[in-house]
């Protein structure tokens, strides 16, 4: 699914470190320029991957452990190191696009503001693991696809468009001429529980960002307002958690 050479891409050459990051972005037909593997390295992922490499004609070099540690920027790289073309950004259409192809309704989450990579990595990674069909992130004070947002969604981004766009509010309007519901994520909102909310319907849901929220425009450019009910002494869920709730209760309303 992603292509190189695209506008938007965020290197000439992107690092993959981890097993698992590496065998999704070969799986996912990403191009993969080399790998680098520890001499010592052992284990089923590493025999899948070799085999895989093989089969696709990809040079892996076999190094020292400690010529790996030089090469990683993260220090997580399990043995294994791929460089491969950078991913890019999608546009809204071919998002919709996706959804079409699969024949199901939109749903994708929009993410005001979001800054940490790990939080982001994890959101890709639920939306991708709940069927939904793309993130959407603004271009300023959030963060992009860096390699740590590829690690931390354990290969997902290698299956999941994300669309970066100019003007969030801009989106949202685009998203509604196009037919889909804006749920904000608020702790003043009915609970996401309650049946009224055709949740069947296309969607696209909308988190804020670390500690703050929803900003005040998005959150009047929300369609409805949902919570999550809660019960312990902490009044709030870290935005990544969240995103997972809410996306499990669509998937359960759509499919059981």
């Amino acid at each position: 699914m992603p292509r190189a050479g695209r506008t938007g891409k965020i290197a000439n050459e992107e690092v993959i470190e981890g097993r698992n990051p590496v065998l999704e972005a070969i799986n996912s037909g990403r191009p993969i320029n080399k790998i680098l593997l520890a001499k010592d390295a052992h284990g089923e992922h590493f025999r899948t991957i070799m085999a895989l490499a093989k089969e696709k004609h990809i040079p892996v070099q076999l190094l020292e452990k400690e010529v790996l540690n030089r090469h990683s920027s993260t220090g997580m790289h399990q043995g294994l190191i791929a460089y491969a073309a950078p991913l890019s950004y999608y546009s809204l259409e071919e998002l919709f696009q996706r959804a079409d192809r699969r024949k199901e309704p939109p749903l994708f989450m929009l993410l005001d503001g979001v800054e940490d990579p790990h939080n982001l990595g994890s959101i890709i990674r639920s939306v991708e693991v709940f069927g939904g069909h793309g993130v959407i992130v603004p271009e300023r004070r959030a963060v992009g696809l860096t390699p740590t947002v590829v690690r931390s969604s354990a290969g997902a981004a290698n299956h999941l468009p994300l669309a970066r766009v100019k003007n969030i509010v801009r989106a949202m309007t685009e998203l509604k001429e196009r037919g889909c519901w804006l749920l904000g994520a608020d702790p003043a909102g009915e609970t996401i529980w309650t049946e009224k909310f055709d949740l069947a319907a296309p969607l696209c849901l909308v988190l804020g960002g670390e500690g703050r929220g929803l900003g005040r425009l998005v959150k009047e450019n929300c369609d409805l307002l949902v919570g999550i009910p809660m019960k312990g002494k902490v009044n709030s869920l870290n935005v990544s958690v969240a995103a997972g709730v809410l996306l499990a209760e669509v998937m359960r309303r759509r499919y059981y």
